[in-house]
Formats: structure tokens, sequence, C-alpha cells
């Protein structure tokens, strides 16, 4: 994953918004989103150092408006999803999801005041793709698509593509690599591994099951990590 592509969709749900002329629902969905992470992060009272948990679980909360994780973990897991257990299942999505939002929040929280268009979007169905670009400070523009499902009366993100890459593809290859390579429980192994690796970071991974809230989303891009 690249430092570029994580803090490319860490923005994208927090950036000062340019609205467009015309949108549909899921556009609406994602801009409302976006203003409620504006807030978080503009309130005062959260900015301060003993308030950082409260913060975090707020954007958490707010991330799971926007993004899909199981539909993500089982497009992200490909074909060897169907021979996983609904035990397994949930502990992967849990863990997945733990991995993801950790890095996301983590570049969230390095805004500096870029900004996002809304240049439009396409819908067929249930599956909509809303488009946007963030603008640096030095005027470039990075293309940031979000591919949605509605399910029920929410529009919701299950891959996010930042310059070309896309966040599912990039991760189920390096997935299936190590599965094929070491077998499933390995993957497993690696993801707690990495959940280990920063302090309370199996607490965080209980307290996410026990409220069943998933995590956040960040893109991978190359050159790839494994996890």
């Amino acid at each position: 994953m690249t430092t570029r592509a994580l803090l490319a969709l860490a923005l994208v749900v927090m950036l000062p918004m340019v609205r467009d002329a015309a949108a549909g629902p899921p556009t609406d969905q994602l801009r409302q989103s976006i203003d409620q992470v504006l807030k978080i992060l503009s309130n005062p009272e959260l900015k301060k150092d003993a308030r950082t948990a409260d913060r975090r679980a707020m954007i958490r909360t707010v991330a799971n408006d926007i993004f899909d994780f199981t539909e993500i973990s089982q497009r992200s897991l490909g074909r060897f999803w169907p021979a996983r257990t609904p035990a397994e299942r949930e502990e992967f999505v849990r863990l997945f999801g733990d991995l993801l939002e950790q890095a996301y929040i983590s570049k969230i929280e390095g805004y500096s005041g870029e900004k996002i268009l809304f240049p439009g979007e396409s819908a067929d169905g249930e599956q909509a793709v809303v488009k946007t670009r963030i603008v640096t400070k030095q005027g470039t523009e990075i293309p940031v698509d979000y591919r949605m499902l509605l399910k029920g009366d929410r529009w919701r993100a299950y891959d996010v593509n930042i310059e070309g890459i896309s966040l599912v593809a990039n991760y189920r290859g390096q997935f299936n690599s190590i599965i094929q390579r070491s077998g499933y429980p390995e993957l497993v192994a690696r993801l707690k591994a990495k959940q280990d690796e920063r302090p309370g970071g199996r607490e965080t991974g209980r307290r996410r099951e026990e409220a069943a809230v998933p995590a956040t989303v960040t893109p991978g891009g190359p050159p790839k990590q494994s996890p």
C-alpha cells in the first residue's frame, strides 16, 4: 500500500466539498457522511488528547455508514470465501476491518486542507459509482471512485478505486498469494499479528467484536505488501 493511496481515501471522507449541480442518492449520502466527519474533526473538545479515543470511535461509526465491510471482505477473499465457516467469516471481517481502520484513521488525522470535487455519478439499479476528485494544494487532481451497492435505503461502498488502483483487487491478490503458499490459517495469523503490533490492538479487536462495528477502509496500491 502506498502512502499516497492511504492518504487519498482518508481525505475523501473529510475534505471541504465543492457541490455539483445535480446528484443522486449515492452522492448525497456520501456527502452527508463527509459533513459528519468534518463536524467531528472541527469539534474543539474532540481535538484534545484526552478525547482521542472518543473522536476515533465517532469516525468509525460514520465510516460504517459509508462502507460495506462484509462485502469488501468477501470480495477481497474472493474464491476462498465460500469455503469459510460462518465463524471464520465473522473473524475475517473483524480482523481485516481492524487492519484497514487503523491505517485509515492514522491518515485522517494528518489532514491539511485539501478539497474534493464531485464530478458525477452513474447508477444502474442497485449499483452505482460515485466519482470524486481530490484537489491537492499544488492543484493536482487525484481521481477516487466509490463503487456502491444499495441495501435497504442505504448506499454503501464495496470497493474504492484510486488512480486506477482497486482496493479489493489489490488485497485479493495479496490474500490469494498467502493462502496458496501457506494456507488460510497463515493469513489469519498475519492479520492477528498486525493487530498485536500496536498498543491495545487485541483489546480493540475484542471491543469491535462485542459492538459488531466494522472498520473503515483504506485502499492498497503498488508496491504490494503482505498483511
